[in-house]
């Protein structure tokens, strides 16, 4: 067998699920008729050490080892034979093989324990709110984390299960460091990759073989497997793309870096890659190719063909996921949080409703950048199209959309396209808090399978949000927050500390506004991150506006998109507040603590907070008002509708009411109407039906103001229809 294209993810990404560039690659080459194959080292790898052969040959090595012992090591193995034993059957259980195994897990006894399992102490309340299987996941991560810690402390310092030697890659101006590890030999982990590696170029004999390199945890995988290429079958051609190179390496200028590479591709890949096939076949001249660096004489060119176009996001094809082994993926849950858990637990068919960012304002990020900057949606039917055949490929109905931001108005297009087909799936993206988010639209992601939504709150202070050109601001979350909970949506938030300019004071209050959502109930999941200047956004560009200093302006050879820089204002904001905002979040997150005051979360004094303690809550209570817009969509999800006339009577006068019944999925709704308008309303509801075509509300108001003359439309609608059935089946959008 062989093929043109080996695309290739290397270690290491997610267990649960494959990362999608190479899917998205895949589908594209196979809309121009040129053959390709690809694979994920990253699950293969991990699979070939946590199993017991591999686990065998790590124990055996360990013992060999002349090193200095910790407890934690020690134990681990004195119990070699229970890990031994034990790893075969929790990678089923963790791939759904063996559901069975939970109840065993659960006993505890079953599994070798050691320091990673020492956080079950304060997270043993959250198990008597979760399932068996649930819980046994989780005990079973921990297993998998206490090997993981077993092979850092003894034969590879650079391990992690999502990120492989990250350190190494991460703001890395300079590549000496990451040379001199790629000079050594080949570590425990390296040699499982390189025999995976072998495997498939044996097999498959490609002509060219694709890097995807979403992170820096994927970098030094891909760069030692580019040199074991060169080494070992020097007539292959080797490509590096992906999101890395995307952001990192657009003016990387160490030509080391093509010891390991032949060509570095930057942005959408589909036209790039097309033309470097065709050089490669030597149908075009090397000057031909698009955004592709190369390196002639020690010297690093990029050459980027003006002429050739990039394709529109219709003609990319559907992403494919053959090849990849599907059902050997590990469903892991590292933290008991419903939200957080989405990341790792679950395999989820990956895919954009849009390209690019339809806000691309926000001053920290890389707007500026085509993947960013160059917005293109998809229609709501191409989407559901791919969907279909993405569940036809791969059997899973599960999908996250990982747009930058998915467009309110797209999300509602694809909703009622889902709910039109009668497709059952379940879905989750990411998003802007932005108003657009009514209640009835939430209800409206909710009733076709959306199941959460992550979003950046960022510094949840309006002075920085307005720095930041957000376009939203606290009050504003919180709203939405509130909308997207009561749907039964949950919500995730990005939360940054240390913005140019925040304050001591902006800091602790950004915190009490966490800590408000979250006991409010409309916040289930978030994740503080250290603000970070890069090359590409406004901040990078034009850090004086921001009151912030480059430390250099000499740029390095290789990554170049973190910039190291100075506050004016001197503040350590990660000395001071790294470690309890995100001990705090981690409580808030398991519902915990919510009630302490927050300088028990730090060991240093901080200000009082300026904030209200009732803030949000009395923003969570301010009215809503019934949609009525002329434009807004009625529709209607309920069933079985159908009413009955009552006849009431009161001091000998006699009329007649329609009680109204129907249901949904979880209830049975009843209302009162006046006989006139309960069976207009009745009539109407058939054309409200997300298979039927839109009606608006200046469409209604129309029928009714004929059939009813003698109503007030705005009355009756406001009162009577939307506050009776809103809660249940009417949605409008």
């Amino acid at each position: 067998m062989s093929v043109s294209v080996l695309l290739i993810t290397p270690p290491f990404t997610q267990l649960n699920t494959p990362y999608p560039a190479t899917a998205y690659l895949k589908g594209f080459l196979r809309t121009k008729g040129i053959d390709s194959f690809q694979c994920d080292l990253g699950i293969e790898v991990t699979l070939d050490i946590f199993c017991r052969t591999g686990l065998t040959g790590l124990f055996s090595t360990v013992e060999l080892l002349e090193q200095e012992r910790s407890p934690n090591l020690t134990r681990i193995l004195a119990l070699k034979a229970q890990y031994i034993n034990r790893i075969d059957p929790v990678i089923q259980f963790l791939q759904g093989k063996q559901p069975n195994l939970a109840h065993m897990i659960c006993n505890r006894g079953f599994l070798p324990e050691a320091s990673r399992f020492e956080e079950l102490t304060e997270l043993e309340w959250a198990f008597g709110t979760m399932g068996v299987q649930d819980r046994a996941k989780h005990l079973a991560t921990l297993f998998l984390e206490d090997l993981s810690d077993f092979i850092k402390e003894t034969v590879d310092p650079h391990f992690g299960f999502s990120r492989y030697a990250e350190r190494l890659a991460r703001s890395a101006h300079s590549m000496d460091e990451l040379y001199e590890a790629l000079s050594a030999n080949p570590s425990f982990v390296d040699v499982f990759m390189l025999k995976r590696l072998d495997h498939y170029i044996e097999k498959l004999q490609p002509t060219l073989v694709c890097f995807s390199v979403p992170f820096p945890g994927n970098v030094y995988a891909a760069l030692r497997s580019g040199r074991h290429i060169k080494n070992q079958y020097p007539q292959i051609k080797i490509a590096m793309g992906g999101g890395f190179p995307n952001t990192e390496l657009r003016s990387v200028s160490d030509h080391r870096l093509f010891e390991f590479v032949d060509f570095v591709c930057l942005d959408d890949g589909e036209a790039p890659l097309e033309q470097l096939i065709q050089y490669i076949d030597n149908k075009i001249e090397l000057g031909q190719l698009k955004r592709t660096f190369i390196e002639q004489s020690n010297q690093v060119f990029y050459v980027n063909n003006s002429g050739c176009s990039d394709y529109k996001q219709a003609d990319t094809g559907t992403p494919d996921y053959s090849d990849l082994k599907l059902t050997e993926y590990i469903s892991a849950i590292e933290v008991v949080n419903p939200m957080h858990r989405m990341w790792s637990d679950g395999r989820w068919n990956k895919l954009t409703m849009a390209h690019g960012c339809y806000w691309g304002k926000c001053t920290f990020c890389d707007i500026s950048l085509d993947y960013i900057k160059n917005y293109e949606p998809l229609t709501a039917s191409m989407i559901c199209d791919r969907m279909e055949a993405m569940i036809e490929q791969t059997g899973e109905r599960g999908f996250h959309f990982v747009d930058e931001a998915a467009p309110p108005s797209l999300m509602k297009a694809v909703s009622i396209e889902i709910l039109r087909r009668g497709m059952t799936v379940s879905w989750w993206t990411n998003i802007r808090f932005e108003k657009s988010f009514t209640a009835d639209l939430c209800r409206l992601l909710k009733a076709s399978g959306c199941i959460g939504v992550s979003g950046g709150l960022e510094v949840a202070s309006d002075r920085l949000l307005q720095l930041i050109q957000k376009g939203v601001t606290v009050a504003q979350v919180a709203q939405v927050n509130k909308h997207f909970t009561e749907a039964g949506i949950l919500v995730h938030a990005y939360l940054m500390y240390g913005f140019p300019t925040q304050t001591i004071q902006e800091t602790i209050d950004s915190l009490e506004m966490v800590r408000q959502l979250f006991k409010s109930g409309v916040l289930q999941s978030g994740f503080w991150h250290l603000f970070t200047m890069t090359a590409h956004s406004p901040v990078g560009m034009n850090p004086q506006d921001y009151q912030v200093k480059k430390v250099t302006d000499i740029p390095g050879t290789f990554a170049n998109n973190d910039i190291a820089h100075i506050d004016d204002r001197g503040i350590d904001h990660e000395g001071l507040f790294s470690y309890g905002l995100k001990k705090a979040l981690y409580n808030y997150m398991h519902a915990h603590m919510l009630d302490e005051p927050l300088h028990k979360w730090f060991d240093h004094k901080i200000p009082k907070t300026s904030i209200a303690p009732d803030y949000i809550e009395r923003i969570l209570s301010e009215p809503e008002f019934p949609p009525n817009k002329p434009t807004v969509r009625i529709i209607w999800l309920g069933q079985g509708d159908q009413i009955r006339l009552v006849t009431k009577s009161k001091k000998g006068q006699q009329w007649e009411i329609a009680e109204w019944k129907g249901f949904t999925e979880r209830h049975q709704y009843t209302a009162s109407l006046p006989k006139e308008i309960g069976n207009w309303w009745l009539n109407q509801i058939d054309a409200l039906r997300p298979s039927a075509a839109p009606t608006h509300i200046q469409a209604l108001k129309a029928s009714f103001e004929l059939s009813c003359p003698n109503e007030d439309f705005e009355l009756t609608w406001c009162n009577k229809i939307y506050p009776a059935f809103s809660k249940y089946c009417l949605i409008a959008v």
